[in-house]
């Protein structure tokens, strides 16, 4: 199973802190490049409803962990079950440049007891260990002088004999403070996958079809654009201020799968490709 509980709690400290107007005339705000700047640390524990593979329509409840930090300029945050590292200082001005390192892994189907018992007959998959970069640029100060929109293109290859094929994904995220206790965030993105991948992960082989009994028709997937997704997270501190002490976060995803991805037997006869996503947790901001 594709875990990916971790990134409804790593969307939720992976844009930096900010705030929006002072509430009173006598509460000093920092500036955007203060807030920009400042070092920190953010863990976050919860857990997630995510389905049980991906393309499956049946969910289970897990717990999840993720982490963000800025030390030195250099800033690192946990997506899903990815890691990623921007290694440029962010600007003084209205457009930073993003670039940086991912390495990370899929998990989906790696393990047998799935709720549906046909899918489960099928072979189990590797853990796909995939690693790459990303690069983007952050656009702030667009309706108040603490949100970001951000640009930003990842791509990953796994060298773990899994799918053993290259992704990349186009993202797109806006966040800003509703005020000094308050933080939303809404992205969208996409998913490209070569051929391998498609072949991997939603193909029905002869064999397979024979280990389902011919519930599960052969299907030969072909890559290209694998899916859709949009999310939208909301964090609200409990002490009183985002940039540091325990805060209560929520996320809701929502994906589609679509093409040969959406028609694959593991989803359209067994699954569905709408795929859900629901995580809550507390946080805690050093």
């Amino acid at each position: 199973m594709r875990r990916l509980a971790c990134l409804a709690l790593a969307a939720c400290c992976c844009a930096s802190p900010a705030f929006a107007q002072a509430t009173t005339t006598n509460v000093q705000m920092p500036s955007p490049d203060e807030v920009a700047n400042k070092d920190m640390f953010t863990v976050a524990l919860g857990g997630a409803w995510v389905p049980d593979y991906e393309g499956s329509n049946d969910y289970r409840l897990i717990p999840a962990a993720a982490l963000r930090g800025k030390v030195g300029g250099i800033s690192f945050t946990t997506r899903g079950t990815y890691l990623y590292v921007d290694v440029l200082n962010p600007g003084s001005g209205k457009l930073d440049l993003d670039l940086g390192p991912i390495a990370g892994a899929r998990f989906n189907r790696t393990k047998h007891h799935l709720k549906d018992d046909v899918v489960d007959l099928l072979p189990t998959r590797k853990t796909a260990v995939e690693v790459g970069g990303f690069a983007g640029v952050s656009f702030h100060g667009l309706t108040n002088p603490y949100d970001t929109l951000a640009v930003r293109f990842d791509a990953v290859h796994d060298v773990g004999n899994a799918h053993e094929s290259t992704t990349f994904s186009p993202n797109l995220d806006f966040s800003t403070p509703l005020s000094r206790r308050t933080y939303a965030s809404l992205s969208v993105g996409a998913e490209f996958v070569a051929n391998k991948f498609a072949d991997y992960y939603f193909s029905v082989s002869p064999a397979d079809s024979l280990a389902t009994g011919g519930v599960l028709p052969v299907f030969n997937a072909d890559g290209g654009m694998k899916i859709w997704k949009a999310n939208l997270r909301l964090n609200q501190s409990v002490t009183g201020d985002l940039l540091g002490g325990v805060s209560v976060f929520g996320n809701l995803g929502y994906s589609r799968l679509v093409g040969d991805f959406k028609r694959s037997p593991l989803v359209s006869q067994r699954g569905s490709a709408s795929q859900w996503l629901l995580a809550a947790g507390l946080a805690y901001t050093f």
